[in-house]
């Protein structure tokens, strides 16, 4: 068994070419651009869009809090028996789940309402949000 090295000049190897900086440049020219793409996203510009953006998810997360009640009622009811959805259960899932301190029971009653008519509740369900 015959182990051969073989010797390379060093002036023969060539250790930037011009192919391997252009595929480095545009890699990192798509790094920065999704960089600076992506923090627009995730920061909006203005002042007056970031107050919108929190107002939709306060409002969707209310929303999504009297489904939740909506379903907790169901689930305690008996058969037979009526769900029972307050505008406590609201509030209360709400500050459980998304962490709100404050929610005004005007603000639970809409969402509720809202929600108590698009999941067809009036059938097996009773709420204090009308009043």
């Amino acid at each position: 068994m015959t182990i051969t090295t073989r010797v390379v000049k060093t002036e023969e190897m060539r250790p930037h070419t011009p192919g391997g900086l252009l595929f480095v440049a545009l890699g990192l020219i798509l790094v920065a651009v999704g960089y600076v793409w992506r923090g627009r996203v995730l920061r909006p510009l203005s002042a007056k869009r970031a107050q919108a953006a929190v107002i939709r998810d306060r409002s969707r997360n209310l929303l999504r809090s009297a489904d939740m009640a909506i379903a907790g009622a169901r689930r305690r009811a008996a058969h037979g028996e009526p769900a029972i959805v307050t505008v406590g259960d609201v509030t209360r899932v709400a500050r459980q789940h998304y962490g709100y301190l404050l929610v005004e029971r005007e603000e639970a009653a809409a969402a509720l309402r809202q929600r108590y008519e698009a999941a067809d509740c009036r059938v097996d369900c009773m709420t204090d949000a009308f009043n």
